[in-house]
């Protein structure tokens, strides 16, 4: 049942070279699962690790959400309910789809409401998302205060 009005963010995690079908194929179903819709979204975000990436890049522009990248530092103080000692060995922070959503929610643990959906490609790549429930008027922006809705500098 999707509620009036509600506002989300998207976390996303993913393998390097993950392709635009794979995320946008995880993002669905995390908003589907979340009673949300593409719409919804008020923001993406992720690790700055990932800022160059195209599937990433290109999933955001198809749907015109600013997409927003934070330091592993910044991802790495947030409390989340599944931390990962793989992803913390490969990026520096614990999570990175729950933290990135919760950071660019402005939200607490307790915001989450999907937490790490997983889909692996058929390529074998993997992409996480997971979708927190915005808890004020603007995403928490990243260090660079001229990020496009591409996530590219202006």
């Amino acid at each position: 049942m999707k509620l009036a009005c509600m506002k989300v963010t998207l976390g996303i995690g993913c393998d390097r070279g993950t392709p635009q079908d794979t995320l946008e194929r995880a993002a669905i179903q995390a908003l589907t699962l979340a009673g949300a819709a593409p719409a919804d979204v008020r923001a993406a975000a992720s690790i700055d690790l990932k800022a160059n990436e195209p599937g990433l890049l290109a999933l955001a522009a198809r749907y015109g959400w600013p997409l927003h990248f934070y330091p592993a530092a910044r991802l790495a103080e947030v409390g989340v309910p599944n931390p990962s000692e793989i992803v913390r060995r490969h990026t520096g922070t614990p999570s990175v789809s729950e933290a990135a959503a919760l950071v660019a929610a402005h939200a607490p643990m307790s915001a989450l409401l999907v937490e790490k959906h997983k889909v692996r490609g058929a390529d074998g790549r993997h992409a996480t998302v997971s979708v927190a429930r915005c808890m004020s008027a603007a995403p928490a922006k990243n260090h660079d205060p001229t990020t496009s809705p591409t996530g590219k500098s202006e």
